[in-house]
């Protein structure tokens, strides 16, 4: 059956792997003769570059990131009239924000689905009509770095009465069943491709790809890196990316004397090129979900050490088998992983062999048929 299908993120354009799976989700489902449109709360400041220009409508419902609803603190507070006056101008353009919306879901034909990637955007769709709409809300982020978040408190009270919510392991999804949350299931994020040629695992580069934020611990990796570098000297590490965290990890870096041995590449718009150029991938992650650029370096026959933060991180990499996976925030433990791989031509044959062949059992056909059976449940 083909259907209207509206996917909601925070943002359709900015830097980040929401992004990256909210615009090949929507490939993937118009491939199946589904009618798309990706809406996102607001433009972002830090833009990602598509590698296909979306053949589906995506629409912004601001212009840049809306300001933060005013709360007053005393009664002097409250007769500040300019901060009143700025507080009454957000309300009325969330206001206009939510008709937007409405008048966007307004379009959709019986059996239409709205898909909720990020939590902050349910306030937007939880104040639009959705009448006649099934409402699909997802995280994705591990039960334990939402739990340790204000996030938490959202998703309770956000996600509890929808039609359904999606989180990405089974693991997950019995933490939170356990926690409450009666409509929880789990769907994992879909390889996106599998690269023609993997990478010839010859150059003496690690790599890392993501945003240069907290959530991707990049100084973590930066410490790990410090205890690699003097043992691997003719080796480099390339970190991928941009953030708000760029300039202090910079500063780091120099402070640990690994300018010698660290590049900064700046923001990854080619995935694939920058892991043909690498023979290991590293993800010093305090927290994730399902992460693409695990499946990705893994599709291009590179072997990974991780952290193991997260169901989604152990559920792709099997470890010992086609990877190598260190206790959360343990730099001493992912220094011995890289160490190991870094020496060892053979074992990152082997498991980069490994890796390529064991990721395809997350295949795009996979995946679409678990969305087809989810819409198919939600229509009974």
């Amino acid at each position: 059956m083909s259907r209207d299908v509206f996917i909601v993120s925070n943002s359709t354009d900015e830097l980040g792997g929401v992004t990256g799976w909210m615009h090949q989700t929507a490939r993937l489902l118009a491939g199946q003769g589904h009618r798309v449109h990706t809406i996102g709360i607001h433009a972002s400041d830090l833009k990602m570059a598509l590698p296909v220009e979306p053949a589906h409508p995506v629409t912004a419902l601001y212009p840049a990131h809306p300001p933060t609803p005013w709360t007053p603190h005393g009664i002097r507070d409250r007769f500040r009239i300019p901060t009143r006056r700025k507080e009454a101008a957000r309300a009325a353009a969330k206001k206009r924000a939510v008709a937007r919306l409405s008048e966007i879901f307004a379009t959709a034909r019986p059996g239409a689905v709205v898909i909720v990637t990020q939590v902050w955007a349910m306030e937007w769709v939880g104040e639009a009509d959705t009448s006649g709409l099934r409402v699909i809300g997802m995280s994705h982020e591990s039960y334990g770095y939402s739990r340790a978040s204000h996030r938490y408190r959202w998703i309770k009270n956000h996600y509890k009465d929808l039609d359904h919510w999606l989180v990405l392991t089974e693991e997950d999804a019995d933490q939170w069943a356990g926690d409450g949350m009666n409509n929880v299931g789990f769907l994992p994020n879909a390889l996106a491709r599998l690269p023609e040629v993997p990478s010839p695992r010859t150059a003496r580069t690690v790599a890392s790809i993501g945003r240069l934020s907290d959530q991707k611990g990049i100084d973590l990796l930066l410490d790990t890196w410090a205890l690699v570098a003097p043992q691997r000297p003719d080796w480099r590490l390339r970190v991928h990316g941009a953030g708000e965290d760029e300039a202090a990890l910079k500063e780091q870096c120099t402070g640990l004397g690994l300018d010698g041995s660290v590049e900064w590449m700046g923001r990854s718009d080619d995935v694939e090129r920058a892991l043909a150029e690498a023979s290991v991938f590293v993800q010093s992650s305090r927290g994730e979900g399902f992460p693409l650029a695990l499946l990705e370096a893994m599709a291009s026959g590179v072997p990974c050490a991780a952290f193991d933060c997260a169901p989604g991180v152990r559920e792709i990499v099997r470890d010992g088998e086609d990877g190598l996976l260190a206790p959360p925030g343990d730099i001493a433990a992912l220094a011995d992983r890289l160490l190991r791989l870094t020496g060892n031509p053979r074992l990152r044959d082997a498991m980069g062999a490994r890796a390529r062949s064991g990721v395809q059992r997350f295949s795009a056909s996979e995946t679409l048929r678990r969305w087809e059976e989810l819409f198919a449940f939600l229509e009974r």
